[in-house]
């Protein structure tokens, strides 16, 4: 069975308080696009081995037992009776760039093994394996957009119609860490609130629907400011960075022409 786990970006995060357990409470609405991996999970009949792991595309330079995928695997292994696999993972998404990759990959996982061996399990006890595995895993078990608060587990589905946008996302070649990007974040609650923004017409949002990382970000990485910066310089009606970093990402009313040079690029126009 094939799957192709999709990324997403960030409209807007707040990081609206720190919680007595370290971890952050924000708001943000989770917006799923085309760029995609490709999971792929089959059979492995007469192995000895609980599962057989493989990757192509971007370099993943973890050993596979430390890999999500294999987390998901080992997550329901634990409750259920689930015989030996073949992995496969493509690659695509890049890393460290507030996209979701991972939490993606893990999601389909507990779908792909789901349907291969008929567990029944339904779209809420997917969630509720999906949050062990990361706070934004169950996001990607419905991929639509949602309003999400809590540490990012608490899903609300919106109704967010972009079609007919184009959207270009820009990748450098840096790697942002989530918990350094957190301790250079003061929280406190937003002067707009992200589910009355997204009522707003898209040009609008500029400088109203923010993520609260890009300070002490671009301070340290002044080059992902500088390509913010180009995606308004080109005609984005609105431009941010996704999650925690390092991608940013625009949206435009008209294709535009991208260039640049040592930077992932995606183009596509949202259905």
């Amino acid at each position: 069975m094939i799957s192709f786990p999709n990324a997403k970006i960030n409209l807007g995060l707040s990081v609206t308080e720190k919680r007595p357990d370290s971890y952050h409470n924000i708001e943000t609405l989770f917006f799923p696009i085309g760029l995609n991996d490709v999971l792929e999970v089959v059979h492995n009949i007469g192995s000895n081995k609980p599962f057989v792991w493989s990757s192509t595309g971007i370099v993943i330079d973890t050993p596979p037992e430390n890999n999500i995928c294999i987390k998901a695997l080992n997550l329901l292994k634990a409750d259920f009776d689930i015989e030996p696999v073949k992995v496969h993972l493509h690659k695509n998404i890049p890393f460290g760039a507030g996209l979701g990759g991972g939490s993606s990959d893990a999601s389909s996982m507990l779908i792909l093994l789901n349907d291969l061996f008929e567990l029944g399990l339904s779209t809420e006890q997917l969630k509720k394996y999906a949050v062990q595995l990361g706070a934004d895993c169950p996001f990607f078990i419905d991929k639509t957009p949602q309003y999400a608060t809590g540490i990012g587990d608490v899903l609300n589905v919106v109704n967010l119609n972009l079609s007919g946008y184009y959207l270009v996302l820009l990748v450098p070649e840096i790697h942002v860490s989530t918990p350094e990007a957190y301790k250079f974040v003061k929280p406190g609650q937003p002067e707009f609130r992200i589910k009355e923004l997204i009522k707003m017409p898209l040009h609008e949002w500029r400088g109203k629907l923010v993520n609260d990382f890009e300070n002490s970000v671009f301070m340290q990485y002044p080059q992902i400011n500088r390509l913010k910066e180009y995606l308004y310089n080109i005609g984005a009606d609105y431009a941010s960075m996704s999650g925690s970093g390092s991608s940013v990402f625009g949206l435009f009313v008209q294709k535009p022409k991208i260039d640049l040079d040592n930077c992932f690029i995606w183009t596509e126009e949202i259905k």
